[in-house]
């Protein structure tokens, strides 16, 4: 009887856990972008206490890239993105890596941030052809 008092009278349900205007792939862009700044500001500056600076910030920003990466990939994208974009796997794997110790945590080569970004605009091009479907 109880447990028929407290059952809810509707259920809703919804493909994510908010309305999907919350997500963007511009975040983890916006952070790449930092990581990228600070490589070249590393590059040009050689007082030792500035550069140490540089590199805490700089794994501070990439690790914020791959939080949002991984939020992108775990509560946006779904089952039927991926039939539709079979390289989604692949792709944020590599993405990943690179914003990790195979990139922006464990490198200033500017050359790795800017592979970064390129994977971020892949997944930003196939999250607004999702976003438009």
């Amino acid at each position: 009887m109880l447990a028929r008092l407290l059952r809810p009278k509707h259920v809703a349900s919804a493909h994510c856990d908010l309305p999907c205007g919350v997500y963007d792939p511009a975040q983890a862009r916006i952070e790449a972008e930092s990581v990228k700044a600070i490589m070249e500001k590393y590059a040009g500056n050689e007082d030792p206490v500035f550069r140490s600076r540089a590199l805490t910030i700089k794994e501070e920003r990439s690790e914020l890239v791959k939080h949002h990466l991984w939020v992108l990939w775990t509560d946006y994208f779904k089952p039927p993105h991926l039939e539709q974009y079979p390289q989604l796997h692949q792709l944020f794997w590599e993405a990943t890596k690179l914003a990790g110790a195979a990139g922006g945590k464990g490198t200033v080569d500017v050359a790795k941030a800017d592979d970064l970004l390129g994977k971020i605009d892949e997944i930003s091009k196939i999250f607004w052809a999702t976003k438009a479907a």
